[in-house]
C-alpha cells in the first residue's frame, strides 16, 4: 500500500531533519509536529507543513494525525531522571507518547506506524533507557489494527550528531580524557542510512510487524571511537581508563552539574550490553551502510562550534 501523507513526530531533531528531507525527496507529503515552530525553522524552506502542537494532548495529537496515511515517531531522550523502573522523562517520552500515538492512530483510522526504538531495547534491561524503550515497543505492538514497524539503531552519527562531535570537542578542550567503560562496544550507523531504511520500507507490506536492527559496517570500542575523533582533528588527548567505581562517580558528578550531562550513570548501565547487531541487515532495507571513516572527517573539523550549538539546543529543550 502506498502511503503519501506522512505525519512525523520528532521531525525537527537530528534524525528527524534528515528523514524529512528523505521523505520529501521520495515525493511524500510531510507534516511535522513541534512544540515551537522556531524549533523547525531549518525545515521551513522545504515543501512541508510545520504544525505547532502538543503531541501529549490526545485531542491535539488526533487533530495532527487527521488525514495522514502513516505516522513516524522519532521521539527519544538519553536522560530521563531517576525512578523505578525508569525516570519520569523516560516514562513520558518512551512509553506514554507511543501509547498515545497508537490510540490516536486507532481513533483516526491511520493504519501505518513506524517507531524508532534503540538497539538494546529490553523491558528487563540493565538501564532505565533500555527498559523504557522496551516498554515503548510493547505499546506499539499492542494494537492489532496497526501495520507497525520498529527500528532499533545503534548509536547514530552524522554532521549534527552529539556523539562523535562531542568526543572531538572534548579533545580540543582537554589534554586528558578520563574515560568510563572504554571497552563498551558500538556499531555506529550513519543518519542518512537510518532515514533511507525508513523510507525504503514505509510502503512495504512485508515490513508489517517487523523489528529491524540498524548498524554500520564496523564495530568499535568506546576507546577506539574517542581515539578516532582525536586523529580526525589532529588533537589526540591522553585517554585514562577509569575503573567502574570511578566511572560511576564521574557520571554522578556530571548529573549534579548544571546543563545537559556529558554522561550519566544510566548511560553507563546501557553500555553494559554491547550495542551491536545480532545478525546481518535485512535485505529489504536495501542498504550499503556508510562507514565512519568515509563520513565523519567531512564534519569533525568543525566539531567545536557544532557541538557547542547542539549542547545549547539540547539545554534549551529542543
Amino acid at each position: 500500500m502506498k502511503h503519501q501523507t506522512i505525519a512525523v513526530i520528532g521531525g525537527s531533531g537530528f534524525i528527524g531533519s534528515h528523514l524529512v528531507n528523505a521523505l520529501v525527496e521520495a515525493g511524500k507529503n510531510v507534516r511535522i509536529a513541534t512544540r515551537r515552530r522556531f524549533n523547525a525553522r531549518h525545515l521551513t524552506m522545504l515543501p512541508v507543513d510545520v504544525i505547532e502542537t502538543d503531541v501529549f494532548d490526545p485531542v491535539a495529537l488526533a487533530a495532527f494525525l487527521e488525514g495522514a496515511d502513516a505516522v513516524v515517531n522519532l521521539v527519544g531522550v538519553l536522560n530521563g531522571g531517576q525512578g523505578k523502573p525508569y525516570g519520569p522523562g523516560f516514562a513520558k517520552m518512551h512509553v506514554e507518547l507511543p501509547t498515545k500515538i497508537v490510540a490516536a492512530c486507532e481513533s483516526k483510522g491511520v493504519h501505518r506506524l513506524v517507531h524508532l526504538s534503540a538497539l538494546g531495547a529490553d523491558s528487563n534491561g540493565p538501564s532505565m533507557y533500555q527498559r523504557s524503550k522496551g516498554d515503548g515497543e510493547k505499546a506499539v505492538h499492542a494494537s492489532p489494527a496497526l501495520a507497525s514497524t520498529i527500528f532499533r539503531p545503534s548509536v547514530v552519527f552524522g554532521p549534527e550528531d552529539n556523539f562523535l562531535n562531542r568526543f572531538a570537542l572534548l579533545q580540543k578542550l582537554l589534554p586528558v580524557i578520563p574515560l568510563a567503560m572504554p571497552e563498551a562496544r558500538f556499531q555506529p550507523v550513519f543518519v542518512g542510512d537510518v532515514s533511507r531504511a525508513i523510507v525504503n520500507v514505509l510502503d512495504l507490506d512485508a515490513a508489517t510487524g517487523r523489528t529491524y536492527e540498524l548498524g554500520g559496517p564496523s564495530v568499535y570500542t568506546l576507546e577506539q571511537l574517542v581515539q578516532y575523533c582525536g586523529e580526525a582533528i589532529g588533537r589526540n588527548a591522553r585517554i585514562v581508563r577509569l575503573p567502574e567505581a570511578f566511572g560511576r562517580l564521574q557520571a554522578l558528578s556530571f548529573e549534579m552539574a548544571p546543563g545537559v550531562p556529558v554522561i550519566t550513570r544510566d548511560n553507563l548501565d546501557s553500555m553494559k550490553v554491547d550495542n551491536v547487531l545480532t545478525g546481518p541487515l535485512a535485505p529489504e532495507l536495501d542498504l550499503d551502510p556508510a562507514s565512519i571513516e568515509t563520513i565523519a572527517p567531512l564534519y569533525l573539523a568543525n566539531a567545536s562550534l557544532r557541538s557547542r550549538l547542539n549542547i545549547f539546543r539540547a539545554s534549551a529543550g529542543r
